[in-house]
């Protein structure tokens, strides 16, 4: 309808409204009011107060809609990266909003990208954040606003705390450890971390590890032990087996000895028999077993000097006699206990588990070096020695169950290679935290990157970490 064409129909209501009983013969009359300038010009003005009145209702009856609308913010989690984006244009009356901004998003560490309609950021803080949405619906036009509320998630890794052990404890060790070396021809980097269940009330880290080349005989050897949580002492425990896997090395590998050893590689040289096999495997369990049972004994012995219960020392124990001959590498194992020895070969293809778990059909109960059952069972010379001969290995790995059970969770994934590929990756920085280790013999940062990357969050697993890995 034509402006003047309003302006008409109104003066005419109105002139009825006025002078209900005029009659028609009063058309000229009627005419005159009609064309009175004054009274259009009033009704113009009246229309277009109408017309900025519904309008302004309008406006105000959408941006009303849409703070009561319920728009709910995905909660975040502290550290952890977030984006939202906005529903403007799948939201009816948020299509209509031509501008907004977000107060408040800053004391989070979070941002809004008014072009791309998204919230991003990592949030900095847990908590109940309320958050201002101002927004309008013409240029120019006045702000409304929205009260939001962003809930963000504490990190959990911030709940747990990290109390220093006591120094003054007779048994006290570092609470965290890493230290990579030359390992003859080869290399090692061993880290070993307190678990978050033991920082987190200031207790002691009760794994340990010992490592030792020895130049005149070419013989490397390493050793792994976890203490028992449920043992008052097992951080000494773990640290009297380690120690005196090395010394008792030292000691039973005479000359004689080795001149065995010699001997027997010599015979496997020349052709690879079973009885050759039988003659290495009786010098592996012999040898090994005669080791292990120093351990033991030194266990026990420790017991009786501090006045305590031998079963205070629990702590399982793995160790890995190493040495590169002309018939390759060959690698001696010796394990008691739920901690695996892993060997991957040069292209990491196959996966070798070189001890037998005390999990599955020999977990009737947890196995601790400290058991003298452990030396009189049956099983003993069946299930607690290995050796393997190899012409070149990419990794030889010795950890704890607090690698082992949040990497693999089961034992059956400890002899599927790609589970170790999935694993190389992960130490690689394919992980939540891109931790990486850079296994190069040049890398000078290599056994602080390995400690670094131990501190990977696993929903509960918070037991102590040790790896060991020679490359």
């Amino acid at each position: 309808m034509e402006h003047a064409e309003k302006i008409k129909k109104h003066l005419e209501a109105i002139i009825f409204k006025a002078c209900p009983e005029m009659s028609p013969a009063k058309s000229a009359f009627r005419a005159a009011l009609l064309a009175d300038a004054e009274y259009a010009a009033l009704i113009d003005i009246n229309i277009q107060n109408q017309q900025k009145i519904i309008k302004d209702m309008q406006l105000r009856y959408r941006a009303e809609n849409i703070k009561d609308s319920r728009l709910v913010l995905p909660n975040g989690k502290q550290g952890q990266p977030y984006t939202f984006v906005l529903p403007f244009e799948k939201t009816e009356d948020w299509d209509k909003i031509i501008e907004a901004e977000m107060v408040g998003l800053e004391e989070v560490g979070l941002t809004y990208d008014e072009k791309e309609e998204k919230i991003t950021g990592v949030p900095t803080r847990s908590g109940d954040t309320k958050i201002v949405m101002k927004f309008r619906l013409e240029e120019e036009g006045d702000w409304y606003e929205k009260d939001l509320i962003l809930v963000v998630n504490p990190d959990p890794k911030s709940l747990w705390k990290n109390l220093d052990s006591d120094r003054a404890d007779r048994f006290w060790k570092e609470d965290n450890r890493a230290v990579s070396e030359k390992l003859g021809e080869k290399n090692i980097v061993v880290a070993s971390k307190r678990g978050r269940s033991h920082a987190n009330v200031g207790s002691f880290r009760d794994d340990d590890f010992v490592f030792r080349h020895f130049d005149e005989t070419g013989w490397s050897v390493i050793a792994i032990a976890d203490g028992a949580g449920s043992a008052q002492y097992s951080r000494r425990g773990s640290q009297v087996a380690c120690g005196r896997v090395i010394e008792s090395f030292a000691e039973r590998f005479t000359e004689e000895v080795r001149a065995e050893f010699s001997e027997i590689i010599e015979d496997w040289r020349g052709e690879k028999t079973e009885k050759g096999e039988q003659k290495l495997s009786h010098f592996v369990s012999t040898h090994l077993g005669k080791i292990a049972f120093d351990v033991h004994k030194t266990l026990k012995a420790t017991a009786e000097k501090e006045e305590i219960a031998l079963k205070d020392l629990n702590t399982t124990l793995i160790f890995s006699l190493l040495k590169k001959t002309e018939v390759g590498y060959v690698i001696l194992s010796f394990g008691v206990g739920d901690c695996p020895i892993i060997l991957l070969d040069k292209k990491v293809e196959n996966v070798n588990l070189l001890n037998t778990l005390d999990v599955g059909e020999y977990g009737g109960g947890t196995r601790f070096i400290t058991m003298p059952s452990i030396f009189s069972s049956p099983d003993f010379y069946k299930i607690r020695f290995s050796f393997k001969i190899i012409s070149d290995f990419s990794y030889l790995m010795l950890m704890t169950d607090g690698i082992y059970d949040p990497k693999f969770e089961v034992e059956a994934n400890l002899e599927k290679i790609e589970k170790w590929q999935t694993f190389l990756e992960d130490l690689g920085g394919e992980n939540a935290e891109s931790a990486a280790v850079k296994f190069n013999e040049e890398n000078e940062k290599i056994a602080e990157e390995l400690s670094d990357w131990m501190d990977f969050w696993s929903v509960g697993n918070h037991d102590d970490r040790t790896l060991a890995v020679v490359f």
